[in-house]
């Protein structure tokens, strides 16, 4: 009778198991479809299409002028907003839960990393929702098709 060390047997155990994983990752076919897309631009079809709930605010008053974190002067008057969440340059439609006001605008700034809200609109954004005398509100944020986003 053969008696193995449990290091050997071990050993054994994890030369088996990256034997396996390689032949797995060698049979398995590439990800692509019939179509010819990547197998995983349905997750990106999903992340273009994600929904997030959140506090909003507005930006004060003394950030008009300033530049963003984009480049682009302030301008209390454009709909823009700062967020963390996605990318600059991205057009989000942001609806008033309370409301149901919708406005679509721009994200142009960021955010302080230690303030929990997932936007912070430009004064017009906030004037559209209806929230300036509130100055916070939860808010639903879609991401926008950039062929549908306005014009400026």
């Amino acid at each position: 009778m053969c008696m193995k060390s449990s290091a050997e047997i071990c050993g054994f155990l994890k030369r088996s198991f990256y034997a396996i994983c390689i032949a797995a990752f060698l049979i398995c076919p590439s990800p692509v479809e019939a179509q010819g897309r990547p197998a995983n631009s349905r997750q990106q079809t999903k992340r273009a299409s994600r929904v997030f709930y959140g506090q909003a605010s507005f930006y004060a008053n003394k950030f008009s002028g300033r530049k963003t974190a984009s480049g682009e002067i302030f301008d209390q008057k454009k709909l823009t907003c700062a967020c963390n969440v996605l990318p600059l340059g991205t057009w989000i439609k942001v609806t008033n839960l309370k409301n149901g006001r919708s406005a679509i605008v721009k994200i142009n700034d960021r955010i302080h990393p230690k303030m929990k809200r997932i936007t912070d609109l430009s004064r017009a954004g906030a004037q559209k929702l209806g929230y300036i005398s509130r100055g916070l509100t939860r808010v639903k944020v879609e991401l926008i098709d950039p062929k549908q986003a306005p014009q400026h």
